[in-house]
């Protein structure tokens, strides 16, 4: 048997048999991002909300901004983070670097710009006569944009899908401000790297499986509800 056919059977068998270790770097991981998304997700809708419905100077360039920062790489995220975070930086009394609240923050920059452009471009396809509509009629503003949110809700549930996708899969930003500590910052991107350059790749293929599959299970999700949207358009 080869080495790499060795290390999957041990791979498989890690997942199979619970093993403690290993479950507990993946429900830390899913814990962390799925707060990152829950944070940042209203607010950039909110944000994505007033780019496509209200015009105010600046507009075009906050645009360009959040587009622009969509691609841009986890570590230099985490290395700026790490500066502002350090004991020599200037949030240095919080005393969050190494924690679970610095890898929170790492990844609620890394999404949130993506989530606002996302967000945006499915506003801006809603048909505008909705939100005229219902100013005309007289429904309170709050409603109104429930209403035009109500109309885009396949386009926005895709952003928070690939927001998730981009964050728990990120390796720079947790590894430099989580420290990738055992059962406290080790996620399944930090812990894929250090088993990979120990030579232990058991645990670092059953962590890509869960990758993977998580992948192959959003994607799956992302396709129906975009099914949905097309049936309901």
């Amino acid at each position: 048997m080869s080495d790499l056919s060795l290390a999957t059977t041990q791979a498989i068998s890690l997942l199979i048999s619970a093993d403690p270790d290993l479950w507990t770097i993946i429900f830390l991981s899913f814990s962390v991002s799925l707060r990152a998304i829950i944070f940042s997700a209203p607010i950039a809708i909110i944000f994505a909300f007033c780019l496509a419905y209200f015009r105010f100077p600046g507009r075009q360039l906050l645009i360009a901004l959040f587009n622009t920062a969509m691609s841009i790489p986890a570590v230099v995220v985490g290395l700026t983070l790490y500066l502002l975070l350090s004991r020599a930086g200037p949030m240095g009394d919080l005393k969050l670097l190494f924690t679970q609240d610095a890898m929170i923050m790492g990844q609620i920059v890394l999404c949130f710009p993506l989530l606002v452009a996302l967000s945006h471009a499915s506003l801006q396809s809603t048909d505008r006569r909705v939100w005229e509509t219902a100013i005309t009629l007289g429904a309170p503003t709050f409603y109104s944009i429930l209403t035009v949110l109500k109309e885009a809700r396949f386009g926005l549930m895709a952003a928070i899908i690939a927001g998730f996708g981009r964050i728990i899969a990120e390796v720079g930003s947790s590894m430099m401000v989580g420290g990738n500590i055992l059962n406290y910052t080790r996620n399944i991107p930090t812990a894929i790297a250090l088993e990979t350059s120990k030579g232990s790749f058991a645990q670092g293929i059953a962590l890509g499986l869960v990758l993977l599959l998580m992948a192959l299970v959003l994607n799956l999700f992302l396709s129906i509800i975009q099914g949905r949207g097309e049936m309901v358009s």
